[in-house]
């Protein structure tokens, strides 16, 4: 197929999804009003277990992946994240005891979720290069999202991991860096780099960044670097555009990795806000 007939057809799936769908309704900030259960929110995740073809991880290294939704007081919060083994639950204990268990005044929970987030790896890390006694050779691999009332993103991630965002088919990907912008915004739009996406990250550097679910938003990818180390930002995104179930998306995106022999873990998961 040429990308021109790509492109038509493209055009003519997005045509008929506002057409036939409830995608193509307007979303808007400020919904404070709107009870949270009415955000419709849809997940799926894949991890990759059986390496051993392929020269990969043994068993203790697989990844683990966290799907956790709190209600407090009028506020929903969704929490999604992908942990390597070395990091393991310590991201998610951390949240759970000074976030979730905190019983916070609804004022204060959206201002605490990005400091409290970015504490709890910073803490973990810390933690693994006690343990580790290396800070050059000890790589740490993560990210997570919180999704506060279906509007909110706070985004963390670590080493090679990343979430990559989707709106109207294009990719976007938290940076931290360069956040100078009038609007202020965390995300960047990829075209160029290497063949497998973006440059990795030194050790295990942490980006922990903020966007709003806007009308053009469809979905995030949350995926591990055996994921990135094969395909670009946007390979990823053209990939699963058009499979609305995000467990298929997730299970294809999967598959894709493998196809390419990835060598690393291959994990993901796929939140779509429909």
């Amino acid at each position: 197929m040429g990308v021109r007939d790509f492109r038509i057809k493209l055009k003519a799936f997005r045509l008929k999804r506002f057409f036939l769908g409830n995608r193509g309704k307007k979303r808007t900030h400020g919904i404070a009003n709107k009870p949270s259960w009415m955000v419709p929110i849809t997940h799926g995740h894949h991890v990759v277990e059986h390496r051993g073809i392929l020269g990969g991880s043994d068993d203790s290294e697989f990844d683990s992946v966290v799907i956790q939704r709190e209600q407090m007081d009028h506020t929903e919060f969704w929490y999604f994240g992908i942990f390597d083994a070395l990091i393991g639950d310590g991201v998610t204990k951390y949240m759970q005891s000074h976030f979730f268990d905190k019983k916070l005044k609804e004022s204060h929970m959206k201002r605490k979720t990005k400091e409290t987030l970015k504490r709890a790896y910073l803490g973990a890390r810390t933690k693994i290069r006690e343990a580790n006694k290396s800070e050059e050779t000890c790589r740490i691999g993560s990210t997570s999202v919180m999704v506060i009332n279906g509007e909110k993103l706070v985004i963390a991630n670590m080493g090679d991991y990343r979430t990559v965002l989707c709106r109207d088919g294009i990719a976007y990907q938290t940076t931290g860096r360069n956040n100078q912008s009038a609007k202020g915004h965390w995300y960047r739009r990829l075209f160029s780099g290497n063949s497998t996406g973006t440059k990795h990250s030194k050790g295990s550097e942490l980006v922990v960044g903020g966007d709003w679910v806007d009308p053009d938003t469809e979905f995030l990818i949350l995926a591990s670097n055996g994921i990135w180390e094969v395909m670009k930002n946007q390979e990823a995104v053209n990939l699963i555009w058009h499979i609305e179930d995000p467990q298929e998306a997730a299970e294809c995106l999967a598959k894709e990795a493998l196809i390419r022999m990835s060598k690393s873990n291959i994990s993901c998961l796929i939140i779509r806000f429909d």
